[in-house]
């Protein structure tokens, strides 16, 4: 069967309402092109796998997670089992406009890059909520990681299907898509795109999320420095600690005394414990990464998958084929 030249992946969750409007309009959007829809259902507890089987796209690809991953993890699978030259991800909520992938992939054709990235123009959020703490974050990401990414939160990207397909997403790393791209030595390009307010259902994003964001900084500051020598940073706060300890040990062999010493003692202590606590962290969200790498599985279930039968007008179930979740055969 001849490849499509495009693949959308959308992932829901929740988005009961919005799944025939956006497919709607994806489809005319996308008229000129050869093109599939991939949507990945997340879990969802409302109508929306219900809906989705009612569209019968004869493009449409339906894949029903056995629960909720989280956006990363619906993304990766739909990136998996995409089979386009380029692969397109955005939101289900109607936020992202469908008439905005056709220049973003001319922009990528002509200019001969991996990766264009959306930057959301008259953004239609709440200012205190959403504006501003994506502004802070993108200010804070580019400062610490120095790369020159405008909109992480931006959900529309267009990629080369080799570099969509060999970035790893796990945990909420979708959000950071651009950045692990950038680190990569991809050929990005940034375009201003159009934003729409929700009209349906509820955001599910918050305030915590740009909280989330400081821990996930540190990782990929990890990443950017150190992934290649990771005992330049390990071993430099070993000497850092063995300096700060010797340096005690001296005070104390010379007699200093103070009634404060224990809150030194106590300070080290701290210090010491949460350097630790970082160094596992790092540690663990590289096994992690390596774990699935290594061995070829995926940390996502595929439950059922969806297409649309030949002329009835209706979805029907299909076999999970191997290249959409090899370690995890339907049920």
């Amino acid at each position: 069967m001849k490849k499509p030249y495009l693949s959308v992946v959308v992932g829901v969750y929740n988005e009961a309402g919005n799944i025939a409007p956006l497919i709607s309009q994806l489809s005319a959007a996308l008229e000129p092109v050869d093109y599939e829809l991939i949507y990945v259902n997340d879990g969802s507890t409302d109508a929306t796998l219900t809906e989705l089987k009612a569209m019968a796209h004869p493009r449409l690809t339906v894949l029903d997670l056995q629960k909720n991953y989280g956006q990363s993890l619906a993304l990766a699978a739909g990136i998996d089992a995409a089979t386009g030259a380029f692969i397109v991800t955005m939101d289900g909520d109607g936020q992202n406009d469908p008439t905005d992938i056709l220049r973003m992939l001319e922009t990528a054709e002509r200019q001969d890059v991996d990766l264009v990235m959306g930057i959301r123009q008259a953004r239609q959020d709440g200012f205190w909520l959403r504006k501003l703490p994506s502004q802070l974050a993108n200010a804070l990401v580019r400062w610490v990681l120095k790369a020159p990414v405008q909109d992480n939160g931006c959900g529309i990207k267009l990629f080369r299907a080799e570099l969509a397909k060999s970035i790893g997403l796990y945990g909420e790393m979708h959000r950071f898509v651009g950045i692990l791209a950038y680190l990569e030595g991809a050929r990005i390009v940034q375009v201003p795109v159009r934003h729409h307010a929700r009209t349906i259902g509820q955001s599910k994003y918050g305030l915590s999320r740009t909280f989330r964001v400081l821990s996930d900084l540190i990782y990929l500051y990890f990443l950017k420095r150190y992934r290649h020598k990771p005992m330049h940073l390990f071993g430099g706060l070993s000497l850092l600690l063995a300096t700060v300890g010797a340096l005690l040990w001296v005070g104390q062999g010379l007699g200093f005394r103070s009634e404060s010493f224990s809150l030194v003692t106590l300070g080290a202590v701290a210090m010491l414990g949460s350097l630790q606590l970082a160094g596992m962290g790092l540690l663990a969200e590289g096994q992690l990464r390596t774990y699935h790498e290594s061995q070829g599985k995926k940390p996502y279930r595929v439950r059922r998958v969806f297409r649309a039968s030949g002329g009835s007008g209706r979805s029907v179930a299909a076999p999970v084929a191997a290249p959409i979740a090899t370690a995890w055969p339907a049920q």
